[in-house]
C-alpha cells in the first residue's frame, strides 16, 4: 500500500470494513476486530494502528520485532487461526502506521480469546449464541463444498509458480493485495486460505495447478458452434478447453467472441465507425465466469457452451442456491457463491465483482445493446443461460405480423448473412413481384437492409449491415 492509498483509506473514516487504533497497546481489541471482520464481511476488513478515532495520524514506534509479535499474538488467540497481511507504512524514522488486513473467511466463525465477534457498522460486538450457532451450521455445510475439500494426492510441486506470480500482479494492481513476488508458494496458499494441515484444497489445484486435468476430469469446458438453430450434428466447430480455471475463462471467452458477429456500424454524429460485438463483451465475460465459479464440480458433467446462429447458450451443471429463485436473478440479490474459495480468487483477479449483481449486469448490458432480456432456466440438472444474438426473437417477429415465408427468410439471413431476390423466389417458389413486395415490407419494418442495386442487390439484417446508420 502506498502512502497515497493509505491517506485515501483514512479519509473514508471508520466503518463496516475499517477500524482505527491509536497504538499496539490495544492489540487485544484489534484481534477481536479482525475476527469480527473475518466473520461478518465477505471481503474482510482493515485495522490501521497509529490513527486516532477522529482520523488524526498519531504514528507508533515500530521495532524490529513489532510485526512478528503482532502476528504471533493473533495466531495464539484466534481459533481457527487467522493469517492477516501486516504492512508497515513508515512516516519518519522508526515511526509509522501499521496496516493489518484480513479477508472474509470461508472457515468462520473465528473466535478471539475464546469468543465470537461480529462487525456492525463501525462497532465490534460479541455475537449472540444463536448467531454463533448459525455460523457453525453454515460451516458444517461448507465442509461439503467441493472447492474447500482436500485434493487427494496433490503436493506443493503441483502448483504453477508462474501462474501464482501472474495472479499476484493482477491482484496488486486491481484489488490492492499487498503480497509480493518473493512470497513462497506455501505462504501464498496460506494467505489465500487454499491449503490446510491436511493438504492442498481442490480450489488451489484448479486455480493454480500445473495439470488440473490430472485430478479433475470434469473440470473442462466444451465449446460448440452450430450451423442451425437446433443442437444437432454436424457441428461447425468443437473445442474442449482445460487447464486452470483462469485459462478456461480466457479461452472460452475467446471462443464465443470468435463465433459471433462483429459488424461495422456508424452512429449519426460520429466521425469514425464502431465495431462492437453483437453481444456485449462484458455480458459474455460475466456469463462465462459465473458458469465456472458457480458450477457443481461434484457432477461428472462439464460446462457446455453452445453458439447458435441466433443465440448463445451456457449449460452449467448444478442448481441455484435454495435461497434464490430464477426470478430473483432479475433483481438485486445477495452474493451466494457455490464455490466461495474459487469466487474469492476470481474477485481478486478482477474477473468478477463481489456484490451479487452479475446477472443484473448481464441483463443491463444486453438490453442497453437493444437485445432481448437473457433467459435463465433450471432444468435437466443444469442451470442454463441463454443470451440472444439479435432482437429478432420469435416473439418479436410475431408482433411484426410477418408471413411464414418472411419469418423463414429472417432465419435464412441470420444463418447465411444475406439473401437476394432471386434466391427468395427459388426458396419459396414465388414470383419476382411477390419476392420484391415481401422483401420491401421487411425493409420498411426495419428488419432487413438493402445493399447495392441492380442484379447484384441483396439484403442483410438491418442491425448487422456492413454499415449501419442510426435514424
Amino acid at each position: 500500500m502506498t502512502k497515497e492509498q493509505l491517506y485515501k483509506l483514512i479519509a473514508q473514516g471508520e466503518g463496516q470494513r475499517l477500524e482505527f487504533k491509536k497504538s499496539v497497546a490495544e492489540l487485544n481489541r484489534i484481534i477481536q476486530t479482525l475476527a469480527a471482520f473475518a466473520n461478518t464481511n465477505s471481503d474482510g476488513g482493515c485495522v490501521l494502528i497509529g490513527i486516532g478515532d477522529s482520523g488524526r495520524v498519531k504514528e507508533v514506534i515500530i521495532g524490529r520485532e513489532t510485526v512478528r509479535q503482532i502476528a504471533n499474538k493473533i495466531a495464539a488467540h484466534t481459533d481457527p487461526v487467522l493469517y492477516p497481511e501486516i504492512e508497515v507504512i513508515k512516516e519518519s524514522g522508526n515511526k509509522g502506521i501499521i496496516v493489518i488486513t484480513i479477508d472474509g473467511s470461508p472457515n468462520k466463525p473465528h473466535l478471539a480469546f475464546g469468543r465470537a465477534y461480529k462487525r456492525v457498522g463501525s462497532t465490534t460486538t460479541q455475537m449472540t449464541r444463536d448467531e454463533y450457532e448459525r455460523l457453525l451450521l453454515v460451516k458444517h455445510e461448507n465442509k461439503f463444498q467441493f472447492d474447500s475439500q482436500v485434493c487427494e494426492g496433490s503436493t506443493i510441486e503441483d502448483i504453477d509458480e508462474e501462474k501464482m506470480k501472474w495472479f499476484l500482479r493482477i491482484a496488486r494492481a486491481k484489488r490492492g493485495v499487498t503480497l509480493n513476488d518473493e512470497i513462497s508458494v506455501e505462504e501464498f496458499l496460506i494467505h489465500l486460505q487454499l491449503v490446510s494441515k491436511a493438504g492442498l484444497t481442490n480450489a488451489a489445484v484448479m486455480l493454480f495447478g500445473k495439470s488440473p486435468h490430472r485430478f479433475f476430469l470434469q473440470s473442462e469446458i466444451k465449446c460448440i458452434a452450430l450451423p442451425t438453430m437446433e443442437f444437432i450434428k454436424p457441428y461447425t466447430t468443437y473445442q474442449a478447453h482445460g487447464g486452470n480455471l483462469f485459462e478456461q475463462a480466457d479461452k472460452t471467452l475467446a471462443f464465443i467472441l470468435d463465433n459471433i458477429k462483429r459488424p461495422l456500424w456508424i452512429k449519426a454524429g460520429e466521425m469514425t465507425a464502431r465495431h462492437p460485438y453483437e453481444i456485449p463483451e462484458e455480458a459474455v465475460r460475466e456469463a462465462v465466469v459465473n458458469a465456472i465459479i458457480h458450477r457443481d464440480y461434484m457432477s461428472p458433467s462439464k460446462v457446455q457452451i453452445r453458439v447458435f446462429p441466433n443465440r448463445v447458450e451456457i449449460w452449467n451443471p448444478g442448481k441455484l442456491p435454495p435461497q434464490l429463485s430464477v426470478d430473483d436473478l432479475r433483481k438485486p440479490h445477495p452474493s451466494l457463491p457455490y464455490n466461495p474459495l474459487l469466487f474469492r480468487q476470481f474477485y481478486r483477479a478482477s474477473y468478477v465483482e463481489d456484490v451479487g449483481g452479475g446477472t443484473i449486469d448481464i441483463i443491463k448490458s444486453c438490453t442497453d445493446a437493444n437485445l432481448p432480456e437473457p433467459k435463465f432456466e433450471q432444468k435437466m440438472g443444469s442451470f442454463i443461460l441463454t443470451i440472444y444474438r439479435s432482437p429478432l426473437t420469435d416473439e418479436y417477429l410475431d408482433n411484426k405480423k410477418l408471413s411464414e415465408r418472411q419469418k423463414n427468410s429472417i432465419s435464412h439471413i441470420e444463418k447465411h448473412g444475406k439473401m437476394g431476390r432471386k434466391e427468395y423466389e427459388e426458396l419459396y417458389n414465388v414470383s419476382g413481384r411477390t419476392a420484391n413486395r415481401e422483401l420491401n415490407d421487411l425493409s420498411k419494418k426495419g428488419l432487413i437492409k438493402k445493399i447495392g442495386s441492380g442484379p447484384g442487390t441483396y439484403y442483410v439484417l438491418a442491425r448487422y449491415g456492413e454499415i449501419w446508420r442510426d435514424k
